[in-house]
């Protein structure tokens, strides 16, 4: 990729309900109007051709659900001074809605999702890789909470995806890529000593100290 050495790409991962949201958030606050936030779930292939049932049974924790080559592209594309037109996502129809977002150019890109480091080349393309880990009770307790208030799904398919495909995926494809890591942050994205740690180093590649 021909990057902007002046761009900043910063990758947020983590299991899901780890927090990497909420840390992503504070980042953001932090910068304000220099930068731009893209979840990868944005990123979830379209999967018009097949019925709600048929949708509710797909595996959306492994990394073939994502359609990360336009994320990549959409990456190049920021770094060149061009803004994009990113999918919003529908987790109550599990597909791509029909309406996109405009992302503008930013100093500081703020990417989060649970599988952002097992792709090689979306890998490479980060300046800062962050690793939210916290603990897995605490992590399905989480995403109960937000799934069944937020995301109109039943306690019961939950807990089955939960079992059948979130925890085996977590274990193959977002736990073994902690490893590349610049930086781990325990107990979840409201910890104060590693988000300035992690500002601070953020604010140093700027210029801005």
């Amino acid at each position: 990729m021909n990057k902007n050495e002046n761009i900043l790409i910063i990758g947020v991962a983590g299991g899901t309900g780890s927090g990497k949201t909420t840390l992503a958030s504070h980042i953001a606050d932090a910068f304000g109007d220099r930068v731009a936030v893209i979840t990868h779930d944005s990123y979830y292939r379209a999967q018009n051709d097949k019925t709600y049932e048929e949708r509710c049974l797909q595996n959306y924790d492994h990394p073939d659900a994502f359609e990360t080559e336009l994320l990549c592209a959409h990456l190049e594309q920021l770094c060149q001074g061009q803004a994009v037109d990113i999918p919003v996502y529908d987790y109550t129809i599990h597909n791509r809605s029909n309406r996109t977002q405009r992302v503008e150019p930013r100093a500081v890109i703020v990417l989060e999702g649970i599988l952002l480091f097992s792709d090689e080349l979306l890998r490479s393309m980060m300046d800062l890789k962050i690793f939210v880990d916290t603990d897995a009770d605490e992590r399905i307790l989480r995403r109960i909470v937000r799934d069944t208030k937020e995301r109109g799904r039943s306690l019961e398919s939950v807990i089955t995806q939960y079992l059948t495909t979130v925890k085996p995926m977590h274990e193959a494809f977002v736990e073994p890529y902690k490893r590349f890591a610049d930086i781990i942050v325990p107990g979840g994205g409201d910890n104060p000593a590693a988000l300035d740690m992690i500002i601070t180093r953020v604010k140093k590649q700027l210029g801005d100290v």
